[in-house]
């Protein structure tokens, strides 16, 4: 199982950092005013897939991993992959959501600038991974797509010094073309990035949880009352060390991944 983040930390600690692909260990100062770890999920299932780098997804018979260029399909119950799809100019994909029998993945042309980014679908029937939606002026690089009642949902990251450029964007129901609403982190939750960004996200009812990039926490938000702020209600516990996450329909829980053990994770609440 994966170890939990302490509740404050003053002094440095070494954290998990991805540099061309490849894990090395980097020092960082926590903040002083790091938020409190609340009860949250814990681990109930591992599968092992070495496609485990990116993001996880999950329906009732299959496990999904993800990494930068390929979406691999698992039997959920023999961790067997029985398909996979990439396509030629996949370069950086970031999570997956189910919706309709299909897997939906952000993607961006991550690190390089300017940001370009898109919507990929892997058909889990034909084993294809294939462009849904380019965004013609992305305001970042989209980390994830999720949906909410008929609407789509897309974040888009900004990393180091313009981490507070990270959106959240609401688009009317039907697809991407007309934004309903843009909001943006509090800055407790972006103080705690590293520099990185929120890698996941999903609603849960009317709470929004969203994932660190490298850090075992998962942080709930919700709508602003005012203004244009994500309102935070708490920062809780993940198995996951960061990356995208989503809901799992078995069981009504979390899946997501252990990125430096190359292992989906299925999470159940504490």
């Amino acid at each position: 199982m994966t170890r939990r983040c302490g509740r404050r930390q003053a002094a440095s600690l070494m954290i998990a950092a991805i540099v061309g692909g490849e894990w090395t260990a980097r020092a960082t100062a926590a903040a002083a005013t790091a938020l409190v770890r609340r009860p949250g999920w814990t681990t109930r299932r591992l599968i092992a897939s070495p496609h485990a780098t990116q993001a996880a997804a999950a329906d009732l018979r299959h496990a999904y991993a993800i990494s930068n260029t390929t979406v691999a399909m698992h039997d959920r119950c023999t961790g067997r992959i029985i398909a996979s799809g990439t396509a030629a100019d996949v370069t950086h994909l970031n999570s997956g959501f189910l919706h309709d029998g299909l897997i939906f993945c952000a993607h961006s042309n991550y690190p390089a600038m300017p940001p370009k980014s898109d919507i990929r679908v892997f058909d889990p029937g034909r084993g294809t991974l294939t462009l849904c939606h380019r965004f013609a002026d992305p305001p970042g690089s989209l980390v994830w797509c999720i949906r909410r009642e008929d609407a789509w949902w897309c974040c888009f990251a900004w990393y180091g010094a313009e981490n507070s450029r990270t959106v959240l964007i609401e688009y009317a129901a039907g697809g991407f073309e007309r934004e309903v609403r843009r909001s943006t982190f509090p800055a407790a939750v972006v103080a705690e990035w590293d520099g990185m960004s929120a890698s996941g996200g999903i609603w849960m009812r009317d709470t929004l949880l969203v994932s660190h990039h490298h850090d075992p926490v998962l942080y709930a938000l919700r709508l602003p009352t005012r203004g244009d702020t994500l309102e935070l209600s708490a920062a809780r516990h993940g198995p996951f060390p960061g990356q995208g996450i989503a809901t799992d329909p078995l069981t009504g829980g979390l899946v997501g991944i252990d990125r430096g053990r190359r292992r989906i994770v299925f999470a159940e609440r504490e």
